[in-house]
């Protein structure tokens, strides 16, 4: 029988289409530098233009005005019409008029003909704008068209404006023929231009940066090949920095790793060490056992020493072990009895009702989520420092309390651990938390606290002191999440209890 085909699920909707872009930084660069050369091009074709369409017309306004001096130089203004029409095609131009004393009068009128409206071009004020959108007016306007331009006299001083009509035929001929003399040009010089600008960036930014990523990459795959080891050269400015700071950075990194090297070395030994020491401890342990069952009084005096220094020892050797691992295992996250959790924790780290108690007002149904393992190691490190500085402190008899509370707030678990006992003293408060470093008591470790604070992390927590002094010290152990509500208790069933 054949075995049913499972229909593929549907394919994620696709994004969104992008504009492909290369990757690699010359081939972007090249790409950019084309596109604003271009673009540069671009703003320089129109104002080129628009100059090159006044300049024309400019210059067919001075030929209508000298032709139109011709025509005043007969006394009695009398020119034969051969002769009107002959200046006027000339001059390229249809008619001519002057403005004298407010008063507008043709100099070289043409035949009587139909002539179309022509559009203006006045020469004498233009914006900026108009300026631009001449030459493109110009190029769009239908065929046979006429222009009327109006410029300041230059030659006839006593008018106030010169005045003529010509057909923009030779002028869109002359514009088109200089648009694609001018865009050649351009091309080409900005070709020139951009070539050279590409040259010099890929030269100076784009090879030095691949030269740095090659030799990263490298290192890298290999930190120990020679060959890895970026060049520095001689440059003063930021890619020279970049490679002085990159060398710099891959010695002090290959000293690290060698360190590290020889500390991974070093601690496998001492490992090695100290599980043959935890044992050999052990066997002390048990021997010191038997002596206690002897009754020796001499013994009985010596022993409680002998016991508390291989106690000491043997706690040693085990946190040195728990912390020499390379990496603590992810939590194993479910819900955890708190106050259960809490009396085995109080009873591993030696409290007791009779020395230093532990006293909470915790539901006996009150839950938390965290890895019940971690959560015993946390919780063992903290109470056993707290019975243990209770008891090192004079006066106390080795008396005194642990009290535990919670509380719930935005997501997370808050259990506050506070003790009477003497304080954590200045000198340890800045390295509280430092392995090896941060140790409360006479020959600690300091691997206490860092262990639980590092396992309060791993469980998306914390662990911190929030207050500290001769009326003993308060930590707050942050765990994430808040488990369901417990069932509410039967009727007559005491929501809370001490030990």
């Amino acid at each position: 029988m054949a075995e049913p085909v499972t229909p593929p699920a549907a394919p994620d909707k696709p994004p969104g289409r992008r504009l492909p872009w290369p990757g690699g930084l010359s081939a972007r660069l090249l790409l950019l530098t084309a596109l604003f050369v271009f673009l540069a091009g671009a703003f320089i074709l129109p104002p080129a233009l628009a100059d090159l369409e006044k300049q024309w017309l400019l210059d067919r306004v001075r030929a209508a005005e000298l032709a139109s001096t011709i025509a005043d130089a007969d006394p009695e203004r009398r020119v034969t019409d051969q002769v009107s029409q002959r200046l006027l095609d000339q001059a390229g131009v249809v008619i001519v008029a002057l403005q004298v004393d407010g008063a507008r009068r043709l100099v070289l009128p043409t035949e009587p003909r139909a002539i179309e409206q022509p559009y203006l071009v006045d020469l004498r004020g233009q914006n900026p704008g108009s300026w631009l959108a001449a030459p493109f007016f110009t190029l769009k306007s239908k065929p046979g068209s006429l222009v009327r331009v109006m410029a300041e006299p230059r030659f006839r001083q006593e008018a106030e404006f010169v005045e003529i009509v010509l057909p923009d035929a030779p002028l869109k001929a002359h514009l088109i023929a200089n648009f694609w003399r001018l865009a050649g040009v351009t091309l080409f010089a900005a070709g020139l231009a951009g070539g050279l600008i590409y040259l010099s960036l890929n030269f100076l930014l784009v090879r030095p940066m691949q030269r740095i990523t090659k030799a990263m990459e490298r290192f890298r795959a290999d930190p120990e090949d020679p060959e890895a080891r970026v060049v520095v050269s001689r440059r003063r400015d930021e890619i020279g920095r970049a490679e002085a700071e990159l060398d710099a950075m891959q010695t002090d990194l290959r000293t690290a790793l060698q360190a590290k090297a020889r500390l991974a070395a070093l601690g496998e030994a001492v490992a090695k060490i100290n599980h043959d020491l935890r044992n050999m401890l052990t066997s002390a342990q048990m021997a010191s056992d038997r002596l206690a069952a002897l009754g020796d009084p001499k013994v009985a005096q010596a022993l409680p020493r002998l016991e508390r220094a291989l106690d000491r020892a043997i706690t040693l050797a085990s946190d040195v072990m728990a912390y020499g691992k390379s990496k603590e295992p992810a939590p194993v996250i479910r819900t955890v009895g708190l106050r259960a959790a809490l009396e085995m924790a109080a009873e591993d780290s030696g409290l007791t009702p009779q020395g230093v108690a532990l006293e909470t007002v915790i539901d006996p149904r009150e839950q938390i989520q965290a890895d019940p393992d971690q959560l015993h190691r946390i919780l063992t490190n903290l109470l056993r420092n707290a019975r243990e500085a209770i008891e090192g402190a004079p006066d106390r008899s080795g008396k005194g309390r642990v009290f535990v509370e919670l509380r719930r707030a935005d997501g997370m678990s808050h259990l506050r651990l506070s003790d009477d006992g003497p304080g954590v003293p200045a000198r340890a408060r800045a390295n509280l938390f430092q392995p090896f470093v941060g140790s409360v008591r006479r020959g600690g470790t300091g691997l206490g606290l860092a262990i639980a604070r590092e396992l309060a992390q791993g469980h998306g927590g914390d662990l911190a002191l929030v207050e500290t002094g001769p009326g003993g010290s308060v930590f707050d152990l942050t765990l994430a999440g808040v488990p369901e509500p417990a069932p509410a208790p039967e009727e007559g069933e005491p929501a809370k209890s001490k030990p």
